[in-house]
Parts: structure tokens; sequence; C-alpha cells
């Protein structure tokens, strides 16, 4: 590995989401107001995903009094306090450029619905995990 990758390496942040076009995201940014930084809420639909590493960014767009506004941020800046997912869009290319000339409904994208199937399943599974242990221990305290 050399000098480049190891200082990327170490700018990227440790977790973040998997982004895809389509997906509704909540990103929290730090904006700066003279002496003072507070965290401003962009919520939109993600429209393109480009780069890798520490270069990738993502775009965001929503409309708001019926102008649309789009936002580029990078994904491991410093700037980005949080990006929460709260949902997966189905589309079909990875560029989401003809949203910008539809309004309302025609706008719409539907949710992925695999990804929150595995996920139910997966919950599923870990609380049958957990109810077998805790009912080892109610038996346990009885015992003595």
């Amino acid at each position: 590995m050399n000098v480049i990758q190891q200082l990327e390496k170490e700018q990227q942040k440790k977790k973040t989401p998997a982004l895809r076009a389509g997906d509704t995201v909540r990103v929290h940014a730090k904006v700066v107001e003279g002496t003072r930084e507070r965290i401003q809420v962009f919520e939109g639909t993600v429209i393109r995903v480009t780069g890798g590493g520490l270069r990738q960014n993502f775009t965001v767009r929503r409309v708001t009094h019926g102008v649309g506004v789009e936002r580029t941020f990078l994904v491991h800046s410093p700037r980005i306090d949080k990006i929460d997912v709260l949902r997966h869009g189905d589309v079909r290319q990875g560029r989401l450029y003809y949203l910008r000339g539809k309004v309302g409904r025609e706008a719409r994208i539907r949710e992925r619905r695999r990804l929150v199937a595995e996920s139910a399943q997966a919950d599923e599974i870990e609380e049958e995990r957990e109810a077998p242990e805790s009912s080892e221990t109610e038996e346990e305290g009885a015992t003595p």
C-alpha cells in the first residue's frame, strides 16, 4: 500500500451507509454561520452516486415550494455529521436526471421491498436466538 492510499484510508469514515440512486436519505450537514456552527438537515432522493473510496460523492434532490433543489455531498467529508437512509428506491437507471422534468406523482419512486423482507427475517432470527437465552436464565434463577 503506497502513501496516498494509506492517507486516504485514514481519512475515510468507518461506517457509511450503502447508497444507491433512488434512495431517500436525510443528510445531517454542519453549516457555519458567522462564529456559530449548527446542523442542517437536507432530505431528498439520491439521483446519482459517483466516485469511489475517499472521493465518493452523491447528489440529493428535493422539491421545496415548487422549486427543485439539488445538493452534492462528499460521503467522507467532515462536514457531514450523519446520513440516514429512510427508504430504498427501486429504479433501473444509475442516474435519475429524468426526475428534473417530473412533478408530483410522476416523480415518485417505488420502494424496494425485498430488502425490507430480508431485514425482517433477520430480526426474527435474532429474536429467536435471544428468546431461548432469556428463558434459560429464568430457569437457572428458579432452581437455587
